[in-house]
């Protein structure tokens, strides 16, 4: 009794985004609580692409030279996010990582303009920095499931 070659290739992205979303989530709550992301989860993330591999996907990694830049220059950012859009672009490819980066950062200045307003109103100093991952895993779920 054999399988169907067909019936696996079409389970693979689906078994692909269930296990991307579970470590994005898993490096979401680490970031929160500890402020780091685990190299086991951006490894995890990596291996992810390997169930539908297709070698123009590694240019993804690129993306995670944005960042690598940014925090060159800028600093304020740790390697663990960086780690992480490298991971998360070999599963998406450069143009849905580029998106899943203008996603991410787009929902953290919402975040932040949301709560710098109600810190004011409250007559408190917002907070300065946050955890990047939850905003950087919500653009690479959305990148990933919407496009």
């Amino acid at each position: 009794m054999g399988t169907d070659p067909d019936a696996l290739a079409q389970l693979a992205p689906l078994v692909q985004g269930g296990l991307f979303a579970a470590l994005l989530l898993a490096a979401s709550v680490f970031d929160i609580r500890k402020k780091i992301i685990p190299d086991s989860i951006c490894f995890g993330i990596t291996l992810t692409g390997l169930l539908t591999f297709e070698p123009v996907k590694l240019a993804g990694i690129f993306t995670a030279a944005l960042f690598l830049t940014a925090a060159l220059l800028f600093g304020g950012m740790g390697g663990g996010d960086i780690k992480l859009m490298a991971a998360a672009g070999l599963v998406l490819g450069f143009s849905k990582s580029m998106a899943a980066a203008v996603i991410g950062l787009t929902a953290l200045l919402v975040f932040h303009t949301g709560n710098t307003i109600i810190q004011k109103m409250r007559g408190r100093t917002a907070q300065k920095s946050y955890p990047l991952a939850p905003f950087l895993s919500l653009g690479c779920l959305a990148a990933y499931f919407l496009t």
